[in-house]
């Protein structure tokens, strides 16, 4: 008779699915991902369902000058602001729910890095953010010391990447699952979750070539 008890007892919480994107600011196809693809997804599904890593480097490249890091960025100075900005933005705020909606507010708006400097993103997401913390970041030795730090993480990864948006899922990264991410990440992830399904999980479209911006 114990069978018949079973469904009143609690399950065991099932493991987020765990999504890293290595990504540069002005990368038009990094925000097309960002902006499109990410923000909605995580939106729309509970917060233990889906866990993120944001890592602000993508093809940059670093040289240690006189014993400080240097950094050249794809896009130019301005990239290397952008990357820069947001990694300072994740170092202040800790949350990733307060951090994300600003990151998400900078690449989705026409300067990824004028929108900080005007507050629009800070007062409009995180007020209470300290806008003088982050350009100090910004400005000085912790700045650098985060930007070393996605270049490691970034260099690390196995295989290397080859273009950015790269998309690492549960620690692996395929042309498939790259494919399918960029192509419906919510169903994507809806399909790889092992837990119960909330109301917002639908049928994964089709797979499509990875599009980026190649090293």
């Amino acid at each position: 008779q114990v069978e018949s008890l079973c469904p009143a007892l609690p399950r065991p919480a099932a493991a987020p699915v765990q999504l890293s994107l290595y990504y540069e600011s002005l990368c038009p196809a990094c925000r097309q991902f960002l902006v499109l693809e990410l923000f909605p997804t995580w939106l729309l599904l509970p917060s233990e369902m889906l866990n993120i890593t944001l890592v602000p480097y993508g093809n940059a490249q670093e040289k240690n000058v006189s014993g400080k890091w240097n950094f050249q960025c794809q896009h130019g100075p301005e990239e290397c602001l952008g990357n820069m900005i947001e990694a300072c933005l994740m170092h202040e705020a800790k949350n990733f729910s307060t951090y994300f909606p600003i990151i998400f507010c900078l690449e989705s708006g026409s300067s990824v890095t004028k929108n900080l400097e005007a507050v629009c993103c800070l007062q409009v997401y995180a007020p209470e953010l300290d806008r003088g913390r982050i350009s100090a970041c910004v400005q000085g030795d912790v700045g650098l010391a985060l930007m070393h730090q996605n270049a490691q993480l970034t260099e690390a990864l196995d295989p290397p990447h080859q273009y950015v948006p790269w998309i690492v899922i549960n620690g692996k990264h395929t042309d498939d699952l790259q494919a399918q991410a960029q192509a419906s990440l919510l169903g994507l992830v809806c399909h790889l979750y092992q837990g119960e399904k909330p109301e917002a999980c639908g049928a994964s479209k089709a797979p499509r070539t990875p599009s980026g911006c190649t090293r």
